[in-house]
């Protein structure tokens, strides 16, 4: 079978939504499935083998600074010692490959965020959310 280009995925035909409303300013997006190991052992073997015992899933949102809404969103929270939670809707529609990738990420939690930035050698001012979550779903995939 032959290469074909057409099936490659561009990332430019993605959309995301936090919690239901569309961020049309992100820049990039990526969420990570880490799995854990424990070792395993047996007599006479030196070997050391691998079993999952679980996972963790991680990701950043890098986005060009246009409000203050993640600002708005979560700073009173922390300081109250409050939790945000969230739900991402990440989808790739490239029109070009044979299906549409869409995938959930619930239960996700932001390791920190920006308060305020300025930087007098950007262009333009981009932020990043580190985040994590506990739950996923594939809507749909590729084929």
């Amino acid at each position: 079978m032959a290469n074909n280009p057409s099936n490659v995925l561009r990332g430019k035909m993605g959309a995301v939504w936090v919690d239901d409303e569309q961020w049309l300013h992100v820049e990039s997006l990526d969420g990570t499935i880490n799995i854990e190991y424990g070792d395993i052992k047996f007599l006479g073997d030196q070997a050391t083998y691998k079993k999952q015992t679980g996972w963790n899933g991680t990701g950043s949102l890098t986005y060009r600074k246009i409000n203050s809404r993640v600002q708005n969103k979560m700073a009173n929270k922390v300081k109250a010692g409050m939790t945000v939670r969230a739900k991402i809707v990440v989808k790739n529609d490239d029109p070009d490959v044979r299906g549409t990738q869409h995938i959930v990420l619930n239960d996700v939690t932001f390791d920190s965020f920006v308060l305020t930035k300025l930087d007098a050698n950007a262009e333009f001012i981009t932020e990043e959310l580190p985040f994590a979550f506990s739950h996923f779903e594939i809507v749909d995939s590729i084929a």
